[in-house]
């Protein structure tokens, strides 16, 4: 055997005991020796799992070339198959790896199928399963998943079966889509994988699916493995993921100082070692300093997470916040518009803001039908948070066309159904449109319970702003309260307590939507009340209405 063999060999060895640094040393002396296609293939993968991205590309670049020249087709293409995944994982340069992914396609198309005809098709599905395009993306992984169990490759099989089930539970197809993710699950804890980051990826795309609806308790569970298997393998890179994920679940749990650690480690973590995926937790880093009452902070990290669909519904809330619903709305709308209809899970978050932000602005026909595609998918996807979110959403609606009665059941069951999945927050929030509706239907001593639990939970989480507004809600039980507002908001307020729209009441007093828009927002902002609803309430049991 000769010198650069046993180096080869040696690396090989290490790489598989996860002695990434000792196997980089070995590839780099064999390539100094002499160098080779497979010096330069392993020389990529150490450098891969030690977050050298430079060296992975000009590595993997090299080997590429050299299989070429060598006439080794199947080789160079899966050298090009893998340089399209990095230059989307380090990078997120989507067009750069479609690019090569052509070059592996025009080397492959010519021969017989083989391994590296399935990792061309799992990383195809995967960019086919970013783009929405669920048909494609369920094809390219059944084909993958088939080649690697034709060829005893469980990498193949255990990825093609995750990314199938993943484009089946973006699109709905729930209980489908978790069997697949939860036997390719199975697979990857069997050990079998060749190459050790499938194993992750396989958890991660569980994971992903559980936090997309919002299936916490599962998400945590698997949050733990993935933990695991992070620490076991030194990789920085999972790591911020699974802190990502983590810090999410947190957020929801209520457990705002662990989640805040998670989230800043998280975003620490993918700046080191993927800087194109820090987004994420910046923008939940943003939501936790929303719900604390620090929108400037949440501003700044939503700047630097940069124009993602997430990013883009942080700036909604935080318009929403201040009052701007029109923005809001504009923002939320942006989004969906991105989003295909086919992809009822991804749209979610958009559809809750819609609705939320059409209300507010007394467009209730528009928040209607956002809120009615919400309860669809709720029922198709059959998670307690997001029927509780279907809920609250109908509860707010009819609260706003004075069906107080309605409103009260919905909202009931909104707090019920976010009590039952520990997500205290917006439980906390969903107790204060109750109280609001049961202060209308003049039940005071509940009405006040049920604001009082949700000042106490506001507080305690640390979120001030919405802990203050509980309060005034409290308050308003006893009935006493000064009067802030001018003569021409009274009148709106009264019409607002009659149920009618903005278009409805600009009608009325003969001026136009904005202006009535903007007087409802003074409303709120001077009565520090949440909602419309609360405000014609407050108004009428604290006797600013005549």
């Amino acid at each position: 055997m000769t010198a650069d063999a046993r180096e080869h060999d040696a690396g090989w060895a290490a790489l598989a005991d996860g002695r990434w640094t000792e196997a980089r040393a070995q590839f780099e002396q064999a390539l100094r020796l002499d160098e080779s296609a497979e010096g330069l293939e392993g020389l990529s993968w150490a450098a891969w799992w030690l977050d050298d991205a430079p060296t992975v590309l000009a590595a993997r670049e090299g080997a590429y070339r050299l299989y070429r020249s060598a006439g080794e087709p199947r080789n160079a293409a899966r050298m090009a198959t893998w340089l399209a995944a990095d230059n989307l994982d380090f990078h997120g340069a989507w067009p750069v790896a479609s690019g090569w992914l052509r070059r592996a396609h025009r080397l492959l198309d010519p021969l017989e199928p083989g391994p590296e005809h399935g990792w061309l098709a799992f990383h195809e599905g995967y960019l086919a399963h970013g783009a929405g395009q669920t048909a494609d993306a369920c094809a390219a992984a059944r084909f993958a998943a088939d080649l690697g169990r034709r060829f005893r490759v469980p990498d193949l099989e255990m990825l093609g079966l995750a990314l199938e089930g993943a484009a089946l539970v973006a699109s709905a197809e729930v209980a489908e889509g978790m069997r697949r993710l939860d036997e390719a699950t199975v697979t990857a804890l069997e050990g079998a994988a060749t190459i050790p980051i499938s194993s992750a990826w396989t958890c991660c795309f569980l994971v992903s699916a559980c936090t997309a609806i919002r299936d916490n308790d599962r998400a945590f569970t698997w949050c733990d493995r993935i933990a695991e298997f992070a620490e076991r393998y030194g990789s920085r890179y999972m790591l911020a993921f699974c802190r990502s994920e983590y810090g999410l679940v947190q957020l929801e749990r209520g457990r705002w100082q662990d989640a805040e650690a998670l989230l800043e480690a998280s975003s620490e973590d993918f700046a080191a070692s993927r800087p194109a995926w820090v987004a994420a937790p910046l923008t939940q880093l943003a939501e936790l300093r929303r719900r604390q009452g620090r929108p400037d902070e949440a501003g700044y990290l939503l700047d630097r997470a940069g124009a993602s669909p997430g990013a883009q519904l942080g700036r909604a809330r935080l318009a929403l916040d201040a009052g701007d619903a029109r923005r809001a709305v504009e923002l939320a709308e942006r989004v969906l518009r991105r989003v295909p209809p086919g992809r009822a899970v991804q749209r979610v978050p958009a559809l809750e803001l819609v609705v939320r932000g059409r209300i507010a602005r007394g467009e209730l026909d528009e928040a209607s039908v956002a809120c009615e595609e919400l309860r669809r998918t709720a029922i198709a996807i059959a998670t307690a948070a997001l029927e509780a979110s279907a809920d609250l959403a109908a509860g707010m609606l009819a609260a706003a066309r004075g069906d107080h009665d309605r409103a009260r059941s919905l909202l009931e069951d909104a707090v019920d159904g976010f009590v039952a999945s520990r997500a205290p927050f917006q439980a906390a929030l969903a107790r204060r449109e109750l109280a609001v509706t049961l202060l209308a239907l003049r039940r005071n001593a509940a009405a006040a319970q049920e604001a009082g639990e949700s000042q106490e939970t506001l507080t305690r989480l640390g979120a001030r702003a919405e802990a203050a507004r509980s309060g005034r809600v409290r308050d308003s039980v006893s009935g006493s309260a000064r009067s802030p507002v001018t003569r021409r908001e009274r009148e709106v307020l009264g019409l607002l307590a009659g149920g009618l729209t903005n278009r409805q009441i600009a009608e009325r007093l003969v001026v136009s939507e904005h202006t009535v828009h903007r007087h409802v927002t003074n409303i709120l902002r001077k009565l520090d009340l949440p909602s419309r609803t609360a405000a014609a309430t407050y108004a009428v049991r604290t006797g600013l209405l005549e």
